[in-house]
């Protein structure tokens, strides 16, 4: 199992910064080899990635989600991935942001990105872009508030 990881202060509230994380179909937009991101339901997506030449389709599925603090997410199927992201205010217009991948490489390109550790250099960049988005941006686009747990979710619906 790899894993890279990454934190980053963006100058938003922290409420702005975890409200735009969970537009999951925005990702596109600011985050590296992310074809496409399609919402399912509350808790699962459909991904489409290109990352060193290798597309992917896969399902993921939500498995934690606390509004304003943490979301947590692995692949469904045959491929192992998943994640967590944290927010915590550092500030009362600031908030650190760290993002944890954890994926089995599959074939020599991915194996020789991870021990060349390309994997934490894609992580913060994929941050840094989400730092330029929210920031020029100042506000979210929408935002999920309802949390999951132990297979239970809790729906708030959007921004409630």
């Amino acid at each position: 199992m790899t894993t890279a990881s990454s934190t980053i202060d963006v100058e938003v509230p922290l409420s702005t910064a975890y409200n735009q994380w969970t537009q999951l179909e925005s990702f596109p937009r600011f985050m590296s080899g992310i074809e496409s991101v399609t919402q399912i339901d509350d808790t699962r997506t459909h991904w489409v990635t290109t990352v060193g030449g290798a597309r992917r389709e896969f399902d993921a599925e939500i498995t934690d989600q606390v509004p304003d603090s943490h979301l947590a997410w692995h692949a469904l199927g045959e491929l192992d991935q998943g994640g967590r992201v944290e927010f915590e205010p550092v500030g009362p217009d600031a908030t650190r942001v760290t993002l944890t991948v954890n994926w089995d490489p599959q074939g020599f390109v991915e194996h020789a990105g991870a021990a060349l550790q390309v994997d934490d250099g894609m992580v913060r960049a994929d941050l840094a872009q989400f730092k330029s988005f929210i920031e020029e941006r100042g506000v979210e686009e929408g935002g999920w508030r309802g949390e999951v747990s132990g297979g239970d979710t809790t729906s708030r619906g959007p921004l409630g």
